[in-house]
């Protein structure tokens, strides 16, 4: 495994500074795969880590394990929770990993010579042990991890808007593909004015 000070600073690369919570993503990595019994980091889809947040911690994430966003093996649904799943897609061992609710306390109190409760935090969780800083949890993915992973490379186009759906996300309804937008789960909707301008392109078009 890779030292933690060397895998802070490269995530100080991402960040252009270090912070708490930074730490706090790299030593969740680090014991994930203590845990799973696997190397870091990954230079291979081996390990798929889903985030539960979108900030300071994924820096560590990266930096720790190896997974990104563009290799496909990182994701975020930010539930705005410093915390994170684990699986190993090999053997489908699936973990999550959060800090102790009573971590920044314990911080301060194992630094005592910090000037403040930041400082602490950022020292304290470096050292203080990975069972002593985390909660463990085995857990079921709601989805398999082949439907997760799915099938790179497939395409589809949605019938209702008409543009391209990469990686096997579409949805069969009644025979109809449609991207999960179109089937409702879109996280946008439709100005007048772009509609309109839409609809323009579609008379032009015909």
């Amino acid at each position: 495994m890779p030292a933690l000070d060397f895998i802070l600073s490269e995530s100080v690369k991402r960040h252009k500074h270090l912070c708490p919570r930074q730490v706090l993503g790299a030593r969740m990595g680090l014991f994930a795969a203590e845990l799973l019994g696997i190397q870091l980091p990954r230079t291979d889809k081996r390990l798929l880590v889903i985030s539960e947040t979108d900030g300071c911690a994924i820096d560590g994430l990266i930096a720790a394990t190896g997974c990104r966003v563009g290799s496909r093996t990182l994701r975020i649904l930010d539930f705005g929770k410093v915390a994170a799943t684990f699986a190993d897609v090999y053997t489908e061992e699936t973990i999550r990993i959060v800090p102790r609710r009573e971590a920044r306390k314990l911080a301060v109190d194992h630094v005592f010579k910090a000037r403040n409760d930041w400082e602490a935090m950022l020292a304290g969780y470096q050292v203080i042990s990975a069972p002593e800083l985390f909660v463990v949890q085995q857990v079921k993915l709601n989805m398999s991890l082949s439907e997760i992973i799915s099938r790179p490379g497939r395409k589809a186009i949605c019938e209702v808007c008409r543009e391209e759906i990469i990686n096997g996300r579409e949805v069969l309804k009644n025979g109809v593909v449609l991207c999960r937008a179109c089937d409702g789960a879109g996280y946008y909707h439709y100005s007048v004015d772009s509609l309109a301008v839409e609809l323009l392109d579609h008379i032009q078009e015909s």
